[in-house]
């Protein structure tokens, strides 16, 4: 695929803090351990090779060994959990929920980067190994943001009642989605696999963990990605007094608020991504996963009638740790504790709450990842792509909003200049000699002439909006052909990886689709990928 480029900031998609995280502002320095750099993993590897004690590789194996049981695995994949056990190894990290058949697109993106990062990390310190992991967020709770995708613009939707954490679902009605989603495919040979791999996936898995840790295998397996569901009771063992330090002294909720309140002091328009609670655990048991709360020096499950003192509730972390899950604060710090990772790769949200996670990291002793923002492409078909060239459409022009959009591409094609600008600028420079008048004269008339000027640039900006429209309904084809196109590579006005799912560009591309991304994504180019076929 033919790869273009524009910066991350010139898309207007990407917030603030990320744009000047991606430019290394000076302020933010302190809020991240080493930026992604290929010569700064050196130093990464250093401090993770001193701080990740040796005895959690064997409880990590032990663990993968277990969870893979019964699924076909990739000779890659194999090898790489066996080298998690070596001391000279360690992990690249993606992370993301149980999203229906993957999702949104961007799921292969994080994916894709992940291993891309591996490769270019073996190449640099060839007497390291690096293996690619993604992380399942099987403990979520919040069903209603993973049970559907989106395919040619409708919502393919799992209609279920649950309550906990998801990955313990089982897929039971899973089949109705099936044959909605098989009625809008059609019988190509493309088509076809897709609704075999779902099928596979979810209909002969019990659970969504199951059938999400085959889909991705079946996806990425012969790249060796090595998938980790952290719901496992001998990784939560080592993740116990890290625990213990959240829910009884509250370590993470003074560290990370201190921390939100230094981002917010670099600039105001920093959005927080999420605010830590007293405690960062829910208790996860028999279908229930909901907060722990600390009352007159007890503690209670919300929302239900179970209650510990705080010998007991240490206690049940010793012999129960896998009734202990960790939220959107604690998570991060247990991926790194039973990993030995050097980098998390996310999203822009995600970076954004990593962001203030590190001074947590260093009162614990634990090392803090470095923080690549994952590769964003527009995959452009050869239709798409024709398309684009004839109207005379360039990629910074794709990603202006409708009207801007519009405006902009009618003032270059009209024959004649919709531009007041020229008139404006003479405007201001008659209003020049009248403001040194009044000044001379009687500087109470400065305000009359004012209004006057506001009155008069009004009146041209009227002007010139009624002349756009009027060359807007000349030239109305053209704007339906420019709309088209913009609706098609950016649905519902956004960016096309948070909308498509990948199926219905596998249906374009069929089995090309992931080679293509694996050979096109590169992870630290720093800049939004058009990939154009």
């Amino acid at each position: 695929m033919e790869v273009e480029c524009i910066p991350f900031k010139e898309t207007g998609y990407f917030s603030r803090l990320i744009c000047d995280y991606l430019d290394q502002k000076e302020d933010l320095k302190p809020f991240y351990n080493r930026f992604p750099q290929i010569e700064n993993f050196k130093d990464q590897i250093k401090e993770k090779e001193a701080n990740f004690p040796s005895h959690r590789r064997a409880i990590l194996v032990d663990a993968l060994e277990e969870q893979y049981k019964g699924l076909k695995v990739s000779e890659l994949t194999q090898e790489n959990i066996s080298l998690l056990g070596n001391s000279k190894t360690f992990t690249v990290v993606t992370g993301h929920q149980l999203n229906l058949f993957t999702g949104p697109l961007y799921f292969l993106y994080k994916i894709a980067s992940t291993i891309n990062l591996t490769k270019k990390l073996k190449e640099t310190y060839p007497e390291y190994h690096f293996v690619p992991i993604y992380w399942m967020a099987t403990e979520d709770h919040d069903f209603d943001e993973i049970n559907y995708f989106n395919f040619k613009g409708q919502k393919v939707q799992w209609n279920k009642e649950g309550t906990g954490a998801v990955g313990v679902f089982n897929t039971e009605g899973l089949d109705a989605v099936l044959q909605t989603f098989s009625a809008s495919l059609g019988n190509s040979k493309q088509a076809m696999y897709l609704k075999s791999l779902f099928q596979t996936a979810y209909l002969e898995h019990n659970s969504l963990t199951e059938a999400t840790r085959f889909l991705a295998n079946t996806l990425f397996g012969e790249y060796g990605l090595v998938i980790v569901d952290g719901d496992h009771s001998n990784l939560k063992k080592e993740l116990v007094p890290y625990a213990k330090q959240d829910i009884f002294e509250h370590i993470p909720f003074d560290l990370v608020t201190t921390s939100i309140n230094g981002l917010t002091k670099v600039s105001s328009d920093y959005k927080i991504q999420v605010n830590p609670r007293e405690i960062n655990y829910f208790y996860h048991k028999d279908g229930i996963r909901e907060r722990i709360v600390e009352k007159d020096g007890n503690f209670e499950v919300y929302n239900t009638d179970i209650k510990f003192t705080r010998q007991e509730l240490e206690r049940e972390l010793e012999q129960f740790p896998e009734r202990f899950s960790p939220n959107v604060i604690a998570r991060p710090l247990y991926q790194e504790i039973v990993l030995p990772n050097l980098c998390y790769i996310g999203g822009g949200g995600e970076l954004a709450y990593w962001l203030e996670l590190k001074s947590y990291f260093e009162a614990l002793d634990v090392t803090f990842p470095m923080l690549l923002l994952r590769n964003s492409a527009l995959i452009m078909t050869e239709k798409q792509r024709g398309k684009v060239e004839k109207l005379g459409l360039s990629i910074p022009d794709l990603f202006l909003k409708r009207n801007s959009f519009i405006n902009k591409k009618i003032r270059e094609i009209s024959n004649i200049d919709i531009d007041f600008t020229p008139q404006k600028k003479h405007l201001e420079e008659q209003f020049e000699a009248m403001y040194r008048l009044a000044e001379e004269t009687d500087k109470t008339f400065i305000g009359a002439v004012k209004a006057q000027e506001v009155k008069q640039k009004k009146g041209l900006d009227a002007l010139e909006k009624r002349l756009l429209q009027a060359q807007k309904r000349k030239l109305r084809d053209h704007v339906i052909r420019m709309t088209d196109i913009q609706n098609a590579l950016f649905p519902n006005q956004s960016l096309q990886e948070r909308q498509l799912n990948f199926s219905e560009v596998y249906l374009e591309m069929g089995e090309c689709l992931i080679p293509h991304l694996m050979e096109s994504l590169d992870p630290l180019v720093g800049k939004f990928l058009i990939l154009k076929d």
